[in-house]
């Protein structure tokens, strides 16, 4: 049942606790209004636009990208993450154009490897703050792209950065400026940032256990063990006897995927109902997210997540490729800190700006900065052009 507001009278029919252009916070940069688009629009134009989001297509998701072309990729899950956040957004009558700026941009900042790259970097960089993606996801959009004339970065609105920015400690957050606010006044973020995480959530669980099955680490009577896949799959296997197992894989991930929608647009519709906010700011004031799963669903998401940290993420195979990964990075990160004339001569140039800003901190961020925009590949290449002794250039 539809508990949304009858009277959605903001534009495009949105509710009244939807973000839109008139109720946003603005931009860094002043900019005039953009012509036959809204705000959150041209926020997705320059993400998709952006440089740091064209090399998503060969940053890892689990699979390290030239393991094979069908598994997932950063780009892939980013897209498909917005597909899922735009429906949930649709449903209950929220901003679509910032939900989708939302889930192109948050993993902007991946290190190549995924996780096990993100891991060795933040080791590397202990001294000097820690590395953390999601952190550097803004920071891209912030300063790290270079396009346009009157700004450093992609001047993007303050709902799409509030948006990228998930979870944040104090320390960093009071170095943040608006966009770490929340963080220090324990407010909520908007409807749009909430459901994307979700969305996130839905996307990466969903098809690590298809890219897992694929790749052979895990197993249908291993996942028959977790009552979410079971579910599905008992009743694919029911409704379709005579199904090829690739297919009835794609049917049952399919349902998982719309099973938790359903589950997060009726949770939700009933918090709202119950909440009854009236604006953007009611949302903020709220001592809970309104996005969300019911208890039961969360309970067997859990499930899942354990399932699959335990059997795919620690999988002898993963591990073994994480391993590798852990040490390209650490090694890519002593060398160039160590000698930043290794670098390119442009990443030379914001070693020495960042330098000159802040000392050693400034130059391990810089070098930072530089390894985490790596493609898997790219890092592979690096990390045999500098060690290699029979490579010369």
């Amino acid at each position: 049942m539809n508990t949304l507001p009858d009277a959605l009278d903001t534009p495009g029919g949105l509710a009244p606790y939807a973000v839109t252009d008139a109720v946003s916070a603005g931009r860094r940069h002043p900019e005039p209004a953009p012509n036959y688009r809204g705000e959150y629009q041209r926020d997705r134009d320059r993400i998709i636009h952006a440089a740091a989001f064209r090399r998503l297509e060969y940053k890892t998701q689990v699979f390290v990208n030239h393991e094979g072309d069908l598994f997932r990729t950063r780009l892939t899950h980013s897209i498909e993450v917005a597909q899922i956040a735009r429906s949930i957004a649709r449903a209950l009558h929220l901003n679509e154009d910032l939900t989708e700026a939302i889930a192109l941009a948050h993993d902007l900042g991946h290190t190549p490897f995924g996780h096990a790259g993100q891991d060795a970097l933040n080791e590397c960089m202990q001294a000097w703050g820690g590395f953390e993606h999601n952190l550097q996801s803004l920071r891209v959009v912030d300063e790290l792209e270079e396009k346009y004339a009157d700004f450093l970065g992609l001047n993007l609105t303050f709902e799409t950065r509030e948006g990228i920015l998930k979870h944040c400690s104090p320390g960093n957050a009071r170095e943040l400026g608006d966009v770490g606010e929340r963080f220090l006044n324990k407010r909520q973020p908007s409807l749009e940032a909430q459901l994307t995480n979700l969305a996130d959530e839905i996307a990466y669980n969903s098809h690590d256990v298809d890219d897992g099955l694929r790749a052979g680490l895990i197993e249908v009577a291993q996942l028959n063990e977790v009552s979410l896949f079971a579910e599905q799959y008992t009743e694919v296997r029911r409704r379709y006897p005579g199904l090829p197992q690739r297919r009835v894989i794609h049917e049952v991930v399919r349902r998982l995927i719309n099973c938790q929608v359903v589950d997060l647009i009726e949770t939700s519709n009933a918090r709202l109902a119950e909440a009854a906010p009236a604006t953007l700011d009611a949302v903020r004031d709220q001592s809970r997210p309104l996005i969300a799963f019911s208890d039961a669903m969360r309970e067997r998401n859990l499930e899942l997540k354990r399932f699959l940290r335990t059997r795919l993420y620690r999988h002898y195979r993963v591990h073994r490729m994480s391993a590798k990964a852990r040490r390209v990075i650490r090694d890519l990160f002593l060398a160039f800190n160590d000698d930043p004339r290794l670098l390119p001569q442009e990443a030379q140039g914001h070693v020495r700006t960042l330098r000159e800003q802040d000392g050693d901190a400034g130059q391990a961020r810089a070098v930072a900065d530089y390894i985490a925009g790596m493609t898997d590949r790219y890092a592979i290449s690096e990390h045999h052009r500098v060690y290699n002794p029979g490579e010369l250039t």
